[in-house]
């Protein structure tokens, strides 16, 4: 049995890697650059919400974690789940060159991966009306 402090650290050191892994996947974003003379607005993708992994419903199923990705105008959660097939970590980002927007009343909505039928999918970034 651990002494109560040794396990308060653990405990703090468990919390304190569990946010470092969030902000690592927060970072799983697209890097966008965009000449020094062009000003836009940019969605970003929101802090990934913090799930808890069910029980494996069954053999040979394997977890998809929960990720946002732009649906109907505006960032949705997907949320974890399990599927048959095996689940990569999601890739690198992609850099994106921020195009000229169409219209001041336009705003860039980053690249960003989810999880499609056949695995991880790059939806690129594109300008959406205010």
């Amino acid at each position: 049995m651990q002494p109560l402090v040794s396990q308060r650290c653990s405990r703090r050191w468990a919390l304190a890697a569990l946010v470092a892994g969030s902000a690592l996947v927060g970072a799983c974003t697209t890097v966008v650059q965009q000449p020094a003379h062009q000003r836009a607005v940019i969605r970003e993708v929101p802090a990934p919400l913090v799930e808890v992994i069910p029980a494996l419903p069954g053999p040979g199923l394997h977890w998809v974690p929960g990720h946002w990705a732009w649906r109907e105008g505006n960032w949705r959660w997907i949320a974890g789940h399990y599927v048959a097939s095996a689940v990569p970590p999601m890739p690198a980002p992609y850099v994106e060159m921020l195009p000229p927007a169409p219209s001041p009343m336009h705003v860039w909505v980053r690249g960003h991966w989810y999880w499609g039928e056949h695995g991880w999918v790059w939806a690129r970034g594109t300008w959406v009306l205010r």
